[in-house]
């Protein structure tokens, strides 16, 4: 992946040389041009297409971005209700990641999403203890987390 990216960049220089246009624009249009050429050259270059692997990063953005919206707005709803109808919990939360960054990441994602933290991680570090400020069903919560966010960064490892 690193090669095709350095790849991509100089065939973006390359670009912007040939054509004196030494702008951002210039840049951008050498950069995506150059993306073609690095999906046509993909076979013989080493590793993944690395666009699936921006994809999968940009797609576990925007859903954790979409999380973190809904999420709010629930806190925001718990905070401004005249009675406070809450039922915070504790749960164990099995991952099946093995990875120190994709272990790290998941935690990430979990504690910055309002009305949920991670608590503590298991010395195995296959249970995560997850504290969440309503906690309806703890089976519902798993798999949503499982659904939303260890799905993705699942797809993120294997591009």
């Amino acid at each position: 992946m690193p090669v095709q990216i350095l790849i991509n960049v100089v065939l973006a220089l390359l670009w912007m040389f040939m054509n004196s246009n030494f702008t951002v624009t210039g840049f951008f249009v050498g950069y995506t041009l150059g993306i073609v050429v690095v999906f046509i050259m993909r076979r013989f270059l080493p590793g993944r297409f690395y666009m699936k692997r921006v994809y999968a990063i940009l797609k576990l953005i925007i859903i954790f971005l979409v999380e973190l919206i809904k999420s709010n707005f629930s806190v925001l709803r718990i905070v401004l209700s005249p009675k406070i109808d809450i039922h915070p919990g504790f749960f164990a939360y099995p991952t099946d990641l093995e990875a120190d960054w994709e272990i790290s990441l998941l935690s990430a994602l979990i504690t910055l999403t309002p009305g949920t933290v991670i608590v503590a991680i298991s010395d195995d570090q296959r249970t995560m203890y997850v504290h969440a400020l309503d906690l309806e069903e703890a089976d519902t919560e798993i798999e949503k987390i499982k659904k939303n966010f260890e799905a993705v960064i699942e797809e993120v490892k294997l591009s």
